[in-house]
């Protein structure tokens, strides 16, 4: 059974901004939602969000959905985790990625070159940097090197691992994932049909390299709503954030898996012209319905229900293109009242 999550989007600035974020997650955590998630960007961080959430909320899971790998050392990330896993008693779920090779380099001053084999490397480092208290840790690598020997006692975290989930889209990160992570980080872009299929193939070929059952890594998907009760509107914004991504060569092989390629090069040339009308109108009914929820607010549980099997946990967010703050915040509240109804509703056998 699929297990939701939210975004703990804020409104406001200064404090105002932390407090409607726990105000939403309290909520989240009151209708029975699984997880709440926090991102970071060039401006915001994931983790500050997460310790006040972690502190004001008792029993809901807190992720980040992304943070960047790179933009912390191993250390940091471990001493980071620990705190947070504490102050939240033992809910966390990091859920790492690395940006494109062109923000390892430009936003955080690393190389971009195989993001996948440093996720990998930073994985292993941290798995052993959560063991700290057992003894020193030694690591010489192709991109980190660590060597620490405590001074003095290193207390024992509260959970004997941490859940890390990685951020993945192509076929090397889904392997590493398969191999050595504990969930994936789907993306907005991913359908089921794409995740039953290339990214179920990936995961297994990364676990039979460490012997494990694929079914040990939990497939996160991130799904796009926007709910509102012009339809035509609704379509159009999630059309707009479709537009966006599909520009992109990295989702060229979802395209191709729909038979959506010769769409997807309208909207490459819509979107070199910077012609918005012109991209919105080449986001065909088909990609709306399969990647994201266009609906009024009467039927976002209906339609809930009717999300096709292929992950096992699904954060719904706000089209994260084209709208105001104020949009944003009256979909997350569209999304948690939704929620409520679905998740209150009895399985039928």
């Amino acid at each position: 059974m699929t297990t939701f999550g939210v975004n703990a989007f804020g409104v406001g600035s200064g404090p105002q901004r932390f407090t409607t974020m726990t105000e939403l997650a309290r909520e989240a955590e009151e209708i029975g939602c699984a997880a709440v998630w926090t991102s970071e960007l060039y401006s915001r961080s994931a983790t500050v969000p997460m310790a006040a959430l972690a502190a004001g909320t008792r029993t809901i899971g807190i992720g980040s959905n992304i943070a960047y790998g790179v933009g912390r050392s191993p250390l940091m990330w471990a001493a980071e985790a620990r705190d947070l896993d504490e102050l939240s008693g033992g809910r966390v779920i990091l859920g790492l990625g690395n940006g494109t090779p062109k923000m390892m380099e430009a936003w955080h001053g690393v190389s971009g070159e195989a993001p996948a084999a440093r996720m990998a490397e930073l994985l292993t480092v941290l798995k052993a940097l959560w063991r700290l208290h057992e003894g020193p840790v030694h690591h010489d690598g192709h991109f980190y090197h660590v060597h620490i020997s405590p001074t003095s006692e290193v207390p024992e975290p509260i959970r004997p691992e941490i859940p890390v989930w990685i951020a993945g889209v192509n076929k090397l990160m889904l392997r590493t994932a398969g191999e050595l992570a504990d969930g994936l980080v789907g993306h907005p872009m991913f359908t089921a049909e794409y995740v039953r299929g290339p990214v179920a193939d990936e995961i297994a070929t990364g676990a039979a390299i460490s012997g494990r059952d694929p079914g040990e890594v939990t497939i996160m998907g991130i799904r796009m709503c926007a709910i509102d009760d012009d339809v035509d509107l609704a379509r159009r914004q999630v059309a707009f954030a479709i537009g966006q991504y599909a520009a992109s060569r990295v989702y060229d092989r979802m395209f191709e898996l729909h038979g959506w390629s010769a769409a997807q090069e309208k909207i490459r040339r819509a979107a070199r012209d910077r012609d918005d009308e012109a991209l919105i109108g080449a986001v065909t009914d088909d990609m709306i319905d399969a990647i994201a929820i266009a609906c009024r607010p009467s039927e976002f549980a209906a339609a809930l229900a009717r999300i096709p099997a292929g992950f096992d946990h699904l954060d719904l967010i706000a089209p994260p293109w084209g709208l105001s703050d104020r949009q944003t915040r009256a979909i997350n509240t569209e999304i948690l009242a939704g929620l409520r109804t679905h998740l209150s509703t009895p399985v039928s056998a």
